[in-house]
């Protein structure tokens, strides 16, 4: 492996952690020994294509630093490749490094782990969902649907969950986490369960009425919310986590329980591991690691053993 490896920073991350991430973990690279070139965009799409050049290049690794929303961009840029992905996690939720036992909000330890297990070879291949929109087989050609393809490393939200960030991102004020705890508070107040059409693996369609429907390569979202909490991230299966239709009383009292991963127990509760999941819902944005993706329907696979991480 080539000593020049590229460390891909979002500076807003975290409220501006990202920035200061940077410079610690680039010094614990440079201490190891490694040529480290940093990479910057002025928004998501040009940061994205400064990724893909730089593993077109062949840089000897991709490090994000940042939150799952930079962890999003860099998985697009490496995802099928043989480029390893390392990760300084010092975002607001950091799902993705929290399912891998990766530091956390700790730039120097982070740039340490990483420039170890590069000098080590400890790298492991884990799954990643792949996300195109549509129906499997239907309404978009070979070629399309490989551009509109995005990959995700945690979870993808479609219902009651997505409706917060929906309304959460539309939200000017307050910032941060408290932003989405009053998104959500509106949203219970309009909240009335959603008539959904999945299939899974294949078979027929099935109608249901739900209040989410949740798709995990990893077990959380949001910041810790095990919502498909025995997801693991090397089986060659997506999680899926669908909360029936209940009443804004059971919601509340179920919701706490996300964050244990005890929810799955409960009567509202149903879980299924499968390969492909295609699910649609009139008025449902999907979104995966917290990112949006469009309208719904869409069709999730699992990809086996799609990116090599670094010392996870």
């Amino acid at each position: 492996m080539t000593s020049e490896i590229t460390l891909f920073v979002n500076p807003t991350a975290g409220r501006g952690r990202g920035a200061h991430a940077a410079q610690p973990a680039a010094s614990a690279l440079r201490d190891a020994g490694f040529s480290v070139r940093t990479v910057l965009g002025s928004d998501a799409p040009d940061a994205l294509r400064r990724a893909r050049d730089a593993v077109r290049g062949g840089t000897g690794a991709l490090i994000a630093v940042g939150g799952d929303g930079m962890i999003s961009l860099a998985l697009q840029a490496v995802a099928g490749t043989r480029t390893p992905l390392g990760v300084v996690a010092v975002g607001t939720g950091n799902d993705f490094a929290r399912g891998l036992g990766l530091p956390v909000r700790d730039p120097a330890a982070a740039g340490r782990s990483v420039a170890g297990a590069l000098k080590g070879g400890d790298i492991r291949e884990i799954d990643l969902g792949r996300v195109v929109p549509g129906r499997a087989g239907a309404g978009v050609g070979t070629g399309d649907r490989r551009d509109a393809e995005r990959w995700f490393g945690s979870v993808l939200a479609a219902g009651f969950d997505s409706r917060v960030n929906d309304r959460g991102n539309r939200m000017r004020r307050p910032s941060g986490r408290l932003k989405y705890d009053l998104a959500m508070i509106a949203e219970l107040a309009a909240f009335r369960p959603l008539p959904y059409r999945l299939a899974l693996d294949g078979g027929p369609p099935r109608d249901i009425e739900a209040t989410l429907v949740a798709v995990g390569n990893g077990p959380s979202y949001g910041g810790g919310m095990r919502i498909c909490a025995d997801a693991e991230l090397d089986d060659g299966l997506l999680d899926v986590t669908v909360v029936g239709a209940c009443s804004r009383t059971t919601l509340v009292r179920v919701f706490p329980k996300v964050y244990r991963g005890t929810h799955l127990g409960h009567p509202a509760v149903t879980s299924y591991r499968v390969r492909r999941i295609e699910l649609e819902a009139a008025g449902v944005t999907g979104y995966a690691d917290g990112e949006p993706l469009g309208a719904l329907p869409l069709t999730a696979e699992c990809v086996p053993r799609a990116v090599r991480v670094i010392g996870c």
